[in-house]
């Protein structure tokens, strides 16, 4: 019941931010307007989260990393990100601006962050007990490189104005992905 109670509050403060941040500068944005929109104190913000990127954060595993999980699971690739471009098309205005954010707390560096750990997970079920191919190759630095180019996509998409479908995208995507570059270059 309490962890029950936990997700309501955080979907509080996150509709809160989301709201405040389509009218705002990010970086302007404080706790107290967070708080004071949510209707909770300021100890309640702070009992969730340290500060509003990992509010942000929370709103990015768990709008766009969540909903994924069982595509990536299953090796839907192609579906998760169709799915995961949806989400991000709902809510244009929110992460249109979020997607400007630079340096430490970057929508770059957290969403590559988000998406390297879902990765890792699956990578980590799939090789256990193997020996792999190539010793350099971990399971951090497959997801760390699917993570990057993944995170890539969605901000050229975000930033160019969602001007191609999310069903368009995942298929360039997944082309992209399962094509060398000298093959794309013939295609171009």
């Amino acid at each position: 019941m309490a962890n029950q109670g936990k997700r309501e509050i955080d979907q509080l403060l996150a509709d809160s931010f989301k709201e405040l941040a389509c009218a705002n500068p990010i970086e302007k944005i404080t706790i107290k307007e967070i708080t004071d929109r949510a209707g909770v104190i300021r100890t309640t913000f702070y009992n969730h989260f340290q500060d509003k990127y990992e509010l942000l954060e929370w709103v990015i595993n768990h709008d766009l990393i969540e909903p994924i999980k069982p595509f990536v699971r299953s090796g839907l690739i192609t579906q998760a990100m169709t799915f995961l471009f949806l989400n991000v098309e709902k809510e244009k205005e929110f992460y249109t601006k979020v997607s400007r954010l630079e340096g430490q707390n970057s929508f770059y560096s957290i969403s590559q962050n988000c998406l390297q750990n879902l990765l890792e997970e699956v990578c980590g079920e799939h090789t256990e007990r193997r020996q792999p191919k190539y010793e350099w190759l971990t399971p951090q630095r497959l997801a760390q490189y699917y993570g990057q180019s993944m995170v890539f996509i969605l901000i050229e998409w975000i930033q160019s104005g969602m001007t191609i479908c999310a069903q368009d995208l995942a298929e360039l995507y997944q082309y992209m992905m399962s094509h060398s570059f000298e093959d794309s270059l013939k295609d171009l």
